[in-house]
């Protein structure tokens, strides 16, 4: 028995509420049970140093947690000078996440920039902030396009994320905190709406896995996908 009731393949409560902030170009508060995420995208008409006189766009990632999203607080890294490990590395993962569904040429040279707020935790912060940053950059592409700065759509598919694990022996979808504090194997699978995979990061947590257990943890993940993307298209 999982600790919230649910079934091995079933998914925490979702919702993504779109135009939640005022001046961002696009924006949602995506809520995977008590795990709530404000994503916001922002665009900026010049790329990075990097990209410049390639014709190519930029999509690039923050991650951050509020101090009291969690039991207790957390001090906030602007406070101790510099950014956790683990934050660095999530904010990347967004980015790279959300490139994988971004056609570059047709963005033009420009960058959009999407911030991942988490507002309170409970397991999943990444895969939340994947799946809303993609309603985010969605909607502010959209402003893209209605001004007639882009030619073609630079979205080519939905990115979303959604984790999963064995738990107390069972392979379970959309591990909540208590799940994934105490998983012996804890995964995350990041697809795009068509089913390719963008990235998965697995790990033995406890016990080791076998290949017989990943593919079952992955044919989890795909149902929970096609979830997530419903969602988006709801949102959107």
């Amino acid at each position: 028995m999982r600790p919230s009731g649910r079934n091995l393949s079933e998914m925490r409560p979702i919702s993504i509420e779109t135009g939640i902030t005022k001046h961002a170009e696009g924006s949602c508060l995506i809520r995977m049970g008590d795990t709530h995420v404000l994503c916001t995208a922002t665009i900026e008409d010049r790329a990075p140093p990097f990209l410049k006189g390639t014709g190519l766009g930029w999509v690039t990632a923050e991650y951050g947690m509020l101090p009291r999203a969690t039991n207790s607080r957390n001090r906030r890294e602007a406070a101790a000078g510099k950014q956790s490990g683990r934050t660095q590395e999530i904010q990347r993962l967004i980015g790279r996440a959300l490139r994988a569904g971004v056609d570059r040429v047709a963005l033009g040279e420009r960058q959009i920039v999407v911030d991942c707020d988490v507002i309170q935790a409970d397991g999943g912060t990444r895969c939340a902030s994947i799946t809303g940053g993609w309603v985010a950059l969605r909607l502010a592409v959209n402003k893209l396009m209605k001004a007639g700065l882009v030619t073609s759509d630079p979205l080519v598919d939905h990115v979303a994320a959604v984790s999963c694990g064995i738990y107390a022996g069972q392979p379970v979808l959309d591990l909540d905190y208590a799940e994934d504090s105490e998983a012996g194997t804890d995964g995350n699978f990041i697809l795009t709406g068509r089913g390719r995979l963008v990235e998965v990061q697995m790990s033995a947590e406890g016990a080791t896995f076998s290949r017989d257990e990943m593919g079952k943890l992955l044919d989890l993940a795909e149902a929970g996908i096609v979830t997530l993307v419903a969602a988006q298209k709801a949102a959107v």
